[in-house]
């Protein structure tokens, strides 16, 4: 985890940030770092590879997440992934999910810290890129205030290159998986008292976070800042982030020009038997404010699930939105 090159990421998000939707999010911010959805051991070490961990060369910097517990197998998958050709390598110790917490991994390994340390330990035996950790601020009945520095403490003593941390506690028992993204309050202030007690350390922070413009502010106090579903529903706001937090053009002025520069890779996807419904479901909240982005939901939502939709389906939508603003001068 490179700062002040990576003062920003897109989160990993499950059934979200699949490649398509990386290479979208590429054409709004070339600095951005780019997180793939969490990928478990057991299916990169026994799966599909090419499927599961295949990327468009576009998406760099990009990182691989994984879900594990086993130090022997994490390694092992780190050392596919970095043979891939990922930028960095992350485990998630702050998903919540029931699916997770019966494999051991996630959230749940907030109450293990010792093993995580021993998990990245392994992986950064195994790989040169960085070797970092996403997580909570705790679990269930835990205090963050203890439980926080003990997680973060291990894995940095381990040699864990940076840590993303999502400021709320994970409660496994009692909230579905949605509700922790929403019902544990938010405590940035938690994660500003780490990064204060460890200088040295690169520490992100993630939750909550619902524009640029406030994660620009978090940078007075952390290293870097991680957009999730924001990014992903009002994909628009991308284009500001190299303007506002690395102080360069956007890669494209408006968002009709990113699309257009997505129209090769789409139509190479379409050839290879991609569906279009796959590629554009990322696009829902691509246009904000603007006449016209109501019926280029609709039109995509109406014809681009259908067999055999082609390119055109989404010229025709695009079509149908109005000029945006220019944002190629902003700074």
């Amino acid at each position: 985890m490179t700062y002040p090159s990576y003062r920003f990421s897109v989160a990993p998000m499950m059934d979200w940030t699949d490649r398509h939707c990386r290479v979208f999010h590429r054409l709004l911010t070339r600095r951005a770092l780019l997180y793939t959805e969490m990928v478990t051991t057991p299916a990169i070490i026994h799966g599909d590879r090419k499927r599961l961990l295949g990327f468009d060369a576009s998406e760099h910097p990009v990182a691989l997440q994984l879900g594990g517990s086993d130090p022997e197998k994490l390694a092992e998958a780190a050392r596919i992934g970095a043979d891939f050709g990922y930028d960095e390598i992350n485990i998630n110790v702050g998903c919540p999910s029931d699916r997770v917490k019966e494999g051991r991994f996630g959230a749940c390994l907030m109450a293990e810290p010792d093993l995580v340390a021993r998990c990245v330990a392994a992986m950064k035996a195994a790989v040169d890129v960085p070797v970092t950790v996403k997580c909570r601020i705790g679990v269930d009945d835990q205090d963050p205030e203890v439980a926080l520095d003990a997680l973060a403490q291990a894995v940095v003593a381990a040699g864990a290159d940076g840590l993303v941390v999502h400021a709320r506690k994970a409660w496994l028992n009692g909230l579905s998986p949605k509700e922790n993204r929403t019902i544990p309050p938010l405590n940035y202030d938690r994660v500003y008292r780490l990064k204060a007690a460890m200088p040295d350390v690169p520490i992100a922070i993630n939750g909550g976070i619902p524009d640029v413009a406030s994660a620009k502010a978090h940078l007075a106090h952390v290293d870097g800042a991680m957009l999730g579903r924001a990014a992903y529903q009002e994909p628009w706001r991308l284009l500001a982030v190299d303007p506002e937090i690395f102080g360069e053009p956007a890669p494209h002025a408006t968002m009709k020009d990113a699309m257009e520069a997505m129209m090769p890779y789409i139509a190479d996807q379409l050839a290879q038997g991609t569906r279009l419904h796959s590629i554009t479901r990322h696009f829902v909240g691509a246009f904000h404010a603007v006449r016209g982005a109501r019926a280029f939901r609709r039109h995509l939502a109406e014809n681009g699930v259908k067999h055999g939709a082609g390119i055109d389906v989404l010229r025709e939508a695009i079509s149908l939105v109005d000029d945006e603003p220019d944002v190629s001068e902003a700074a």
